[in-house]
């Protein structure tokens, strides 16, 4: 059975509100501290461009939102309508999690490896829990792989 040693997160819907307002979703910071605790390798697979992804990134750290090793997160080179897991490097596409709130984004023969999650949208309840919910989802899946804690 595959290991899945990677996650590659969405950015806008899924861990901040998007490219313009930037809220972070509520629980961010204990989510990827989750995420760096259970995956050998952590990217962001965003419609954003890389200079916007980086602000964004940078911003998220200094108010204390995300973890300071966010910063060192790659970025998934994305220029195509799908976020194709075979574009992580080193990693076979049953070796990766896609976490994502678009469906629409995920190539077909991947659905497996999509973890959904519901959109972070207007308005912006700070009572929304869908990054606990989604982290009990994935650790989860990865102790039913053989994973665990």
């Amino acid at each position: 059975m595959p290991r899945e040693t990677v996650l590659a997160l969405d950015l806008e819907g899924t861990l901040i509100s998007n490219a313009v307002s930037q809220f972070p979703r509520p629980g961010l910071h204990a989510f990827l501290v989750f995420c760096r605790d259970h995956f050998e390798r952590v990217y962001l697979y965003t419609a954003v461009r890389d200079a916007v992804g980086e602000a964004i990134v940078r911003t998220l750290v200094c108010e204390n939102s995300a973890p300071e090793w966010f910063l060192d997160v790659p970025f998934v080179r994305w220029s195509h309508d799908r976020k194709d897991l075979n574009h992580i490097p080193n990693a076979r596409p049953c070796d990766c999690l896609l976490l994502d709130d678009n469906r629409d984004y995920v190539v077909d023969d991947q659905l497996a490896q999509w973890i959904p999650i519901a959109k972070f949208e207007a308005p912006y309840s700070d009572t929304d829990r869908e990054l606990e919910r989604v982290q009990l989802v994935i650790f989860d899946r990865l102790a039913q792989g053989g994973l665990g804690a």
